[in-house]
């Protein structure tokens, strides 16, 4: 990757639905480079989608969770591509020390929750979990 795709997944990443049109000006190249480059970056694994973010007091009746999770040997990409996979997985983190990720968990009900945690738990390369459920926050950043 060199600067102008920086640029670009710099551009992406404050305004996923910039037009190619908005991108290439910003930067200063062709439609087709922007192009490009987009697709070089997805097909490279670079970029793996677009989503949504939502303030986190939009949804109130949200549970939301986190799940300490340990991995077997030399499994974390194979269990960080599945967790990637997952709905109830809103984000990933990896981690040191006693837990190899943390994966912050959103569900609709309990029973959501009960069904996101057992399809996680299953995965193969998942040798130990522990989960807390959030039950308040004090401070928004």
């Amino acid at each position: 990757m060199d600067e102008t795709d920086q640029q670009l997944l710099s551009l992406l990443r404050q305004d996923a639905r910039l037009s190619v049109a908005a991108l290439a000006l910003k930067l200063k190249v062709s439609r087709g480079t922007v192009t490009n480059r987009i697709h070089k970056l997805e097909d490279d694994g670079v970029i793996v989608g677009y989503t949504v973010r939502l303030r986190p007091d939009v949804q109130h009746d949200q549970i939301t969770a986190w799940m300490s999770i340990a991995v077997d040997g030399n499994q974390t990409r194979a269990v960080i591509a599945a967790l990637l996979g997952e709905p109830g997985v809103a984000k990933l983190h990896d981690t040191n020390g006693r837990w190899d990720l943390l994966a912050e968990l959103r569900a609709e009900s309990l029973q959501e929750l009960a069904k996101v945690l057992e399809r996680i738990r299953l995965l193969k390369g998942i040798s130990n979990t522990e989960t807390s459920i959030h039950l308040e926050t004090y401070r928004l950043s």
